[in-house]
């Protein structure tokens, strides 16, 4: 492959996969503005995200044996364009009811035609010993983008104001964005370059007993728990604007700044990660960032609250954003550390990410509730208790991963 193509691919993948999710994960930044908008309780909210979880996990395995079957450019370039089209509606501040059929689309359209397709050119986009970088640089690339995307539209979203209206205009940009990006991924991913190892090779068709031998790994499974963890700790970060805004006493646009300002540890950490991955080992650089978090949300669960901790939150924060997007980064890389075979990858993607992000489900509706059911304080609380110890799970799934993967390799005796 050329080295420019190359790079354009990447900067396409990185591009698209950072563009496609803004629009269901549009809490992250406008919480609040997005209650103001629409009229939707924390339940609500939690109540969207889960349909997008859903239908999610109801994509991811389906969409497995896609990516094996089709090109990227057919499954990336389509899911783009509908969910541009699709995020032109929800600009008009739809019913709650459309609202829920909207995201239910959006987690079945991302999950079972965009996802695994992007997963598999990654992989396929560099050889064995720089599968770190590949997926680092893929989540550094897309942290970029979502936080470009958050300084501008944040920018524009706080000289308009906190409206409707506002919110109509910034929706529409996200869905303007996703229509442009698959025309482009269409054109960019037409060569003879992006037809990377097994792509249109017939012999390397996915057969039932290919899918079978996926569910028999042992390491699928362990990768499962440790993206399960590992999600479940990014979803702690993108709750850390209503946490600042709600728990420490902070405005509404101060919270919606320190959102923005979290998204830029993403390009960094997630490229550092991958750098170090390659160093040191994926399963062992995951163990490290995942007891990271573990620690700051146990903090988070038994500090008061209050104006006067906010440096103290503020430290935590960049210590678990940190960690949350370096994880991102690199997780995937642990297909190809725990020997999945290249011609399965986008069926063992699709059997991770099924078990892997189920806290697109669980998570939302849980912090809604719990929000809702019990005062500001406790609600926190109880949240990051509990997702530390979910972390605290995967991170002991990893140090397995790490230890059966020193087993696999040969002995250096020179």
């Amino acid at each position: 492959m050329k080295s420019h193509n190359r790079w354009v691919i990447m900067a396409t993948l990185c591009l698209s996969g950072g563009t496609i999710f803004m629009l269901p994960f549009l809490r992250e930044f406008y919480y609040i503005p997005m209650q103001n908008a629409f009229g939707f309780s924390n339940t609500e909210l939690g109540l969207l995200m889960s349909a997008f979880g859903v239908f999610s996990l109801l994509g991811y395995f389906p969409g497995g044996w896609l990516a094996d079957f089709f090109s990227p450019r057919i499954l990336m370039s389509s899911a783009l364009f509908l969910t541009g089209i699709t995020g032109v509606y929800f600009s008009t501040i739809p019913s709650f009811e459309h609202s829920l059929i909207l995201h239910a689309f959006w987690g079945l359209n991302m999950s079972m035609v965009f996802w695994n397709a992007m997963i598999k050119a990654t992989r396929n986009w560099a050889p064995h010993e720089e599968q770190g970088r590949a997926f680092g640089f893929l989540e550094g690339g897309r942290g970029f983008t979502e936080a470009v995307y958050g300084s501008l539209l944040g920018g524009i979203f706080i000289w308009l104001g906190n409206s409707a209206t506002t919110m109509s205009v910034v929706i529409n940009i996200y869905a303007g964005a996703n229509i442009l990006l698959a025309i482009l991924t269409w054109f960019t991913l037409n060569s003879p370059e992006t037809d990377i190892k097994n792509e249109g090779d017939t012999s390397h068709k996915v057969e039932w007993q290919d899918i079978l031998s996926v569910l028999k790994m042992k390491e699928v499974w362990l990768i499962s728990i440790v993206i399960f963890s590992a999600y479940s700790g990014y979803w702690g970060t993108i709750n850390f604007v209503p946490f600042a805004d709600s728990a420490f006493a902070m405005s509404t646009s101060i919270a919606v700044m320190i959102g923005m300002g979290k998204v830029w540890l993403n390009p960094v950490s997630a490229v550092t990660s991958g750098f170090i991955g390659d160093k040191i080992g994926i399963s062992r650089a995951i163990f490290f960032l995942l007891s990271i978090i573990v620690c700051v949300f146990f903090i988070y669960g038994i500090m008061p609250y209050g104006a006067n901790m906010i440096y103290f939150m503020l430290i935590g924060l960049v210590l678990a954003a940190f960690a949350a997007y370096a994880l991102r980064g690199i997780y995937f890389a642990l297909l190809e550390e725990s020997g999945i075979p290249v011609k399965l990858t986008g069926t063992a993607a699709g059997v991770v990410s099924v078990i892997g992000f189920i806290p697109d489900i669980y998570v939302p509706y849980l912090s809604g509730v719990l929000l809702d059911t019990y005062s500001v304080e406790m609600g926190y609380r109880y949240y990051y208790l509990i997702t530390s110890g979910i972390c605290l799970v995967g991170a002991t799934a990893a140090f397995i991963i790490m230890k059966r993967t020193q087993k696999r390799r040969p002995k250096n005796n020179g």
